[in-house]
């Protein structure tokens, strides 16, 4: 394996105490610092706080499944390394990772060798791309600063909209919801997915909560709050964000 030339963090998202364990002795001995997050929620907010260079991430997690963490890091950051390591290694379980923005995805039960020279891959990869100078993470907003639409326009590097009302100051959250849906631009959201992935949710969270701060974006950006163009509700569903 490569040496290390600064002790690399990497993050195991992984409920399983045995598995999680064992990845952290097999990775130290490659000279990685490693930490462990047992539930997606707590993953998140170690991903926030401790800034790994690396995430290992399992699915099927308590609180917060994988790919809802994954979809929510790829908010702020699309260079951070992430490698899936689950149980569901179906086809459409692979094809449902990749489409989240995963980077590389391992099956359990799976070869340590394998596992290894995967995580020394991604590492190699990320210091060519050059994805994080110190601390510091490549977020959407450096790939994506500014987006318009019907008249309006978010800058989101200066946390700013242009919208009807003149100019106003987004909150991290409304931003953070702003990114959802442009993401995923034409496609359903339904409450439960936008708690999910814009909240990181908490049992403290209410869906009541997404519709109001729905209410706030109509109240920005549609000509008719009434009648929105933009932000649209979908019976049974939830919400869907679509623009010519």
């Amino acid at each position: 394996m490569m040496k290390q030339t600064e002790r690399r963090r990497i993050l195991v998202i992984e409920d399983d105490f045995h598995i999680a364990e064992g990845l952290k002795l097999n990775l130290s001995l490659q000279g990685y610092e490693v930490a462990i997050a047992g539930s997606g929620t707590l993953g998140l907010r170690m991903w926030k706080e401790w800034n790994p260079h690396l995430v290992v991430l399992d699915i099927m997690l308590p609180g917060l499944d994988g790919l809802a963490v994954l979809r929510h890091i790829r908010l702020e950051d699309e260079r951070l390394p992430v490698l899936i390591l689950s149980a569901k290694g179906g086809t459409d379980d692979i094809v449902r990772g990749f489409s989240c923005g995963v980077d590389d995805y391992l099956a359990k039960p799976f070869s340590l060798e394998e596992f290894l020279l995967r995580i020394e891959r991604l590492m190699t990869r990320a210091s060519w791309n050059h994805g994080r100078s110190g601390s510091g993470a490549v977020g959407y907003e450096q790939q994506e600063k500014r987006y318009s639409f019907g008249g309006n326009t978010i800058d989101f590097e200066r946390m700013l909209a242009t919208c009807r009302q003149g100019t106003i100051k987004l909150t991290d959250q409304e931003a953070r919801l702003l990114k959802i849906f442009i993401v995923n631009r034409g496609k359903p959201l339904s409450r439960k997915e936008l708690l999910e992935v814009g909240w990181g949710y908490s049992g403290v969270t209410t869906t009541r909560t997404v519709d109001n701060f729905i209410v706030r974006l109509r109240r920005y950006f549609e000509d008719d709050p009434q009648n929105p163009v933009y932000f649209r509700s979908l019976r049974s569903v939830g919400y869907i964000f679509d623009h010519l």
